[in-house]
């Protein structure tokens, strides 16, 4: 280990565990920020400091051990209690940040207990990441549940290098006023040295909360660019996209198995045309709202019945909170009655899958369609949008994307932008979409996947780490 090293901190560690046949199993997690902090970690040592869940033992050491073994860094557990997990992570975490920071404040849950719950996590890390780190390491904090580490780590580390990521959108002041908490939460932002947020709009939105709810707070910069000066602190704030590792998706959409897996797909559609959501389930996504478009769409433009099908796939999360069990009732109510109402013998208007997809299935599928609905109410960014995109090795791919997707913003010269709550405007989106020239889905798709290619996951680690570099000098040097 260097004297500068990493220390990443999340609400998980890239590391799921389950028990088959009384054995503890580790399973390691895939996706774009494993790929892109890895190499630094390895480069550099270091460590990723995380929730594993509320079971200690032996086995789980040993587990997180091998995860690791003949490599420069290691997993670092943080044990929580049964009753820690429900209120500070299904409570405060997502009963009240997760629905008030994506603008839907009425399905908030103000439990007082909830927020004693998370200042205690958000304690309990600081603790173990202060007993694990070194005064000289970086400190790289991501996201929502973690909003209140930083300031417990300064109560006795006040020099300590800490930056943060948020990976969701923020609100907008009066929004963000419904909070109990917000001062506290906005005083916990400002114990970083750097705060990462997705778009321009979500720095907006943050500076002016910090105008708004902390007084004496100074804040100059310009554009996406801000410093903020309280009495005790100096934090910079910038806009950095998060996106997807583009060569890794494009080289796996042309594996054999995923094409072979597509001409079977688009085989079974008999010739069809295929449009395809792909969404955790969550009541941002904006699911039946799509479906009440989509039946808009064969409604008003029966011509286009059994010319296309439509695939859902929502794949199950949080299902022990009652908002997302009445959430998936009402998703699988309107797909039924949407087919009730338009299936013919040999055609069924949607294709309804709940369940978690392998990534073969899931670029097979992207492949398949030649459009995809990312409509969400909000989103932080939305790398459905970024993933189909860059599977799409073709250039024949129409993206029908949502105004209030964080991806927008990047993606819109190549999408059509709808609103997601305008029925009728999808419902058009999609007739642009089946009847647009082959040369205008290629030219569109073309600018799309050369914005995704120059501004990938490696980009947006480099970005981060350039401005948490601004401010401690020396600094780590990034893995190429």
């Amino acid at each position: 280990m260097t004297d500068s090293s990493l220390v990443v901190v999340s609400n998980r560690i890239p590391i799921s565990f389950r028990r088959q046949n009384g054995t503890l199993v580790a399973e390691a997690s895939a996706g774009g920020l494993v790929s892109a902090l890895e190499p630094v970690l390895q480069q550099h040592g270091g460590m990723w400091v995380g929730n594993v869940g509320t079971e200690a033992c032996p086995e789980l050491e040993q587990q997180l051990d091998a995860a690791t073994k003949g490599g420069n860094f290691r997993y670092v557990p943080v044990i929580l209690s049964e009753e820690e997990q429900t209120k500070y992570y299904e409570g405060f975490s997502n009963e009240v940040l997760w629905p008030l920071f994506h603008d839907l404040q009425s399905l908030c849950h103000f439990d007082p207990e909830y927020w004693d719950f998370y200042e205690r996590v958000n304690r309990k890390f600081a603790e173990v990441t202060n007993a694990s780190s070194k005064q000289s390491d970086t400190i790289w904090i991501q996201d929502y549940q973690l909003l209140r580490v930083a300031h417990a780590i300064r109560e006795s580390r006040p020099n300590a290098r800490i930056s943060f990521f948020l990976h969701i959108p923020f609100p907008p002041p009066d929004i963000f006023a419904k909070l109990p908490w917000r001062r506290e939460i906005l005083e916990g932002l400002l114990g970083h040295d750097f705060i990462g947020v997705q778009t321009p709009r979500d720095e907006r939105n943050l500076t002016a909360s910090i105008r708004s709810f902390i007084p004496g707070a100074k804040i100059t910069g310009y554009r996406d660019h801000k410093t903020v000066f309280t009495a005790h602190s100096t934090t910079r704030i910038r806009a950095i996209p998060i996106s997807i590792d583009f060569k890794d998706f494009s080289a796996a959409a042309n594996a054999e198995a995923v094409v072979g897996r597509v001409e079977s797909i688009r085989k079974q559609a008999a010739g069809m045309e295929i449009a395809v959501g792909v969404d955790r389930l969550d009541y941002t996504k904006g699911i039946p709202e799509r479906m009440r478009a989509f039946r808009a769409f064969l409604r008003k433009y029966p011509q286009f019945r059994r010319k296309l099908t439509f695939i859902q796939v929502v794949v199950p999360s949080r299902e022990g909170i009652l908002k997302y069990q009445d959430l998936l009732s009402d998703i699988e109510r309107l797909i039924s009655a949407i087919n009730g109402e338009f299936a013919e013998p040999g055609w069924t208007p949607i294709q309804y899958m709940h369940r978690a997809v392998s990534r073969e299935e899931l670029l097979a599928l992207y492949r398949s369609a030649g459009i995809a609905l990312v409509t969400p109410l909000k989103d932080g960014m939305n790398l459905v949008a970024k993933e189909y995109c860059a599977a799409h090795v073709d250039n024949l791919g129409v993206l029908i994307l949502s105004e209030f997707a964080g991806a927008m913003p990047e993606l819109r010269t190549g999408a059509i932008t709808v609103h997601p709550y305008d029925e009728l405007g999808i419902a058009e989106a999609l007739r642009l979409a089946l009847e647009m020239p082959h040369l205008e889905r290629r030219r569109r798709m073309l600018r799309m996947r050369r914005q995704i290619r120059q501004s990938d996951i490696l980009r947006w680690r480099d970005q981060n780490f350039e401005q948490i570099q601004q401010q401690h000098e020396p600094s780590m040097k990034l893995a190429a």
